[in-house]
């Protein structure tokens, strides 16, 4: 099933890591955005305003970690919907800053893409 006009944003630093989600959600049908920091993924949702959910790792360089990235976002776009991911932190959905999900590194794409399905 094609998904189309669903467009993701993927913000991630590592780019293999990032490289592999982009792919796993290309070939389940979204249309996909990357960044590698904070600052170009604000920069893409202000040229994007079709991006419907983020899919952010919590460690980053940058201006901002991905947990304040997904506060602003929150409070700038509130239709978008957030998934958070670290390798380094475990924090229940009910901890995010923001309403969204989260998902512990390493984790399955197609548990990622069932949890954007249901989100969207």
């Amino acid at each position: 099933m094609r998904y189309n006009g669903v467009t993701v944003l993927v913000v991630e630093d590592e780019i293999v890591v990032r490289m592999d989600i982009v792919q796993s959600l290309e070939d389940g049908g979204f249309n996909v955005l990357e960044a590698s920091n904070a600052d170009d993924a604000i920069i893409l949702l202000e040229a994007h305003p079709d991006v419907r959910l983020m899919f952010t790792d919590i460690d980053m360089p940058g201006s901002m970690d991905g947990l304040k990235l997904a506060a602003a976002v929150r409070n700038r776009w509130p239709p978008i919907q957030i998934i958070v991911t670290s390798g380094h932190r475990a924090i229940s959905d009910d901890n995010l800053p923001v309403v969204g999900r989260f998902f512990s590194k390493p984790y399955d794409p197609s548990r990622v893409i069932h949890a954007i399905h249901e989100m969207i």
